[in-house]
C-alpha cells in the first residue's frame, strides 16, 4: 500500500480539523482498514502476530475492556479492582512457572506494558543490585540471539553487553557464555523460547552457572512463556526453564502473545520482594505529593489490564492446555513438511516457533522462497545469521487444511527460487514485519521525518 497507506481511499489528514467528523463515517473507515488487515490470519497464513484469532474470544475481551478503557489505574482509590486483577495475573503466572519451588515463597512480580519493558526493567534492578555491592561498571552476559529489548535496557542504564555465541544447534553455547563472565557481571540472561528460532537455551547450566558466580538469571519467556509452560504437562520434553531451577532470579512472559490478552500487557516475576523493591521509583518530598511508581509506566489503561484477566480466568488450565496441544501439534506437522524437501532444514529443534533455511548443497536464497510465499499471502518472518525464515504457530495456524496449503505452496516456492537463482530477493530479515527490502528503505525515510508519508496535496 505504500508509505502512506489508504491515501486512495479516504480523506488524508493534513493539519488538526475545524470541525469533528461523524462518528458513523469515522467508524465505516475504520471498518473497512480493519477487515482488509485481518483477512490474511483468518486464513491461517500469517506468523505469529494473532495469538488466538478466536473472534468470540476479542469480542468478550473488547467488552471487559470496555469497562476499563477510561480507567488510570495510578488512582487506586478509584479503581481498585486493578490491584484485584494485577494480584491474580501475577499469581496465576507465578503457578504456571512453578513459583511453589521457590522456598519461601517470595516469588512476586509486576505488570508491564509489553516484553521491551519486561526485558528493560530487571536490567535495571540488576544494575542496582550491583551497586549495592560496589559495581560501577556491571555487565551482562547474553547469546546472540538473545531479543534486542535486552539491548535497549542495557543502552538507558548504562550496563555493558557481552555476546556469547551459540551451538551448532542455535542456542547458547556455554564454553562462551563462561569466558564473557567476570567480577563486574550482574546478571545472565536466556530465552525460552527464542525469537528468531523459537528455541530454549540450555537454562539449567545457566541456573548453575549464576549460582556458581553469585549473579542474577534472567529467562525471556515473553514469547514462549505462556506456549512452553505446557510442554511438559503435555508429554513434550520441553526442558526445565522456570523457578524449578534455583538459579532463575527472574522471568518475563507476555500474557498478550500466548495469553492471548489485548495487546499491551505482559508479566515480571521475581524470585524475591527485596529483588522487586529495586525496581521502584519513589520521590516522598515532591510538591504534588508523595510519588511512587511500580516501574517505567506511569498513567496505565485498566482496560488492557482487566482483559488480560478476563481472558486467563477464561480460558483455564483445561484451555491454555487445549489450545497448547494444538499448537505442538502444529508444530511438529510443519517440522515434517519443512524436512520433506531436501532442499530446505529446520534450525534446532523447535517446538511451537520453526525456523528454517535452505540447505548449502541447494545454494538456494531462502528469501526466494520467502517471496513467492508471500505472493500467496503466506507472511513469514526472516531472521538473518544465517539468512532463515520462522514461522511462528499460533492459533488460526491450527485451523484443518492449512499446513497441507502451505505443503503445496512451499513446493512452488522453492521452484521459484531454483528457476531466479541468482535473483535479489525482495523480502529480507526485518523483526516483526513481512517488509521487502524496498519498503524498509522507505519506511525508514518517513520514520525519520514522518511528514515525509504525507502524499502531494
Amino acid at each position: 500500500m505504500g508509505l502512506y497507506p489508504y491515501a486512495d481511499r479516504f480523506p488524508i489528514v493534513r493539519s488538526f480539523p475545524e470541525h469533528g467528523r461523524p462518528r458513523a463515517e469515522i467508524l465505516a473507515e475504520i471498518e473497512a482498514m480493519s477487515e482488509v488487515e485481518d483477512s490474511p490470519y483468518h486464513e491461517g497464513k500469517i506468523s505469529g502476530s494473532i495469538y488466538s484469532g478466536d473472534d468470540a474470544h476479542y469480542a468478550f475481551l473488547n467488552e471487559v475492556f470496555g469497562h476499563y478503557s477510561h480507567a488510570n489505574v495510578l488512582q487506586r482509590d478509584m479503581y481498585p479492582s486493578a490491584t484485584r486483577f494485577e494480584g491474580e495475573i501475577i499469581a496465576m503466572t507465578l503457578d504456571m512457572m512453578h513459583g511453589d519451588a521457590i522456598p519461601g515463597g517470595t516469588g512476586c512480580g509486576v505488570l508491564t506494558s509489553g516484553g521491551t519493558e519486561s526485558l528493560m526493567n530487571p536490567l535495571l534492578v540488576y544494575r542496582e543490585w550491583g551497586r549495592e555491592r560496589g559495581i560501577t561498571n556491571p555487565n551482562l552476559v547474553m547469546p546472540v540471539t538473545a531479543h534486542p529489548g535486552l539491548l535497549k535496557g542495557a543502552h538507558y542504564f548504562g550496563i555493558e553487553v557481552r555476546l556469547a555465541e551459540v551451538t551448532d544447534q542455535f542456542v547458547a553455547d556455554m564454553d562462551s557464555v563462561r569466558s564473557l563472565v567476570d567480577e563486574n557481571t550482574v546478571a545472565l540472561a536466556g530465552s525460552a523460547g527464542t525469537y528468531p528460532h523459537g528455541l530454549i537455551d540450555p537454562i539449567d547450566q545457566l541456573s548453575d552457572l549464576a549460582l556458581e558466580r553469585g549473579i542474577n538469571l534472567h529467562v525471556d519467556g515473553c514469547l514462549g512463556g505462556f506456549i512452553l509452560a505446557w510442554g511438559q504437562d503435555l508429554g513434550y520434553p520441553v526442558p526445565t526453564f522456570d523457578f524449578r531451577l534455583p538459579g532463575v532470579t527472574s522471568i518475563s512472559a507476555d500474557t498478550h502473545k500466548y495469553g492471548f490478552g489485548l495487546k499491551g500487557s505482559s508479566v515480571l516475576l521475581y524470585r524475591t520482594p527485596e529483588l522487586r523493591r529495586l525496581q521502584y521509583f519513589i520521590v516522598p518530598d515532591w510538591p504534588g505529593g508523595l510519588y511512587t511508581s511500580p516501574g517505567m509506566s506511569g498513567s496505565r489503561s485498566g482496560g488492557i489490564i482487566a482483559s488480560a484477566w478476563a481472558s486467563m480466568v477464561s480460558l483455564g488450565r483445561e484451555g491454555y492446555l487445549a489450545i497448547a496441544a494444538d499448537i505442538f501439534r502444529t508444530a511438529a506437522e510443519l517440522r515434517e513438511v519443512v524436512a520433506s524437501f531436501p532442499e530446505l532444514r529446520v534450525m534446532g529443534d523447535p517446538y511451537f516457533n520453526v525456523a528454517f533455511t535452505t540447505t548449502e548443497e541447494s545454494g538456494l536464497d531462502i528469501f526466494l522462497v520467502n517471496d513467492f510465499l508471500g505472493t500467496r499471502r503466506w507472511r513469514l518472518n526472516g531472521v538473518q545469521k544465517p539468512n532463515a525464515v520462522h514461522f511462528c504457530i499460533t492459533r488460526p495456524n491450527t485451523q484443518p487444511g492449512v499446513i497441507e496449503k502451505f505443503r503445496v505452496d512451499l513446493g512452488e516456492a522453492i521452484h521459484h527460487a531454483t528457476a531466479h537463482r541468482g535473483t535479489a530477493a525482495r523480502s529480507g530479515a526485518f523483526y516483526a514485519g513481512g517488509m521487502t527490502s524496498g519498503q524498509i528503505a522507505a519506511g525508514m525515510a518517513g520514520w525519520l521525518d514522518a511528514t515525509q508519508a504525507l502524499p502531494p496535496a
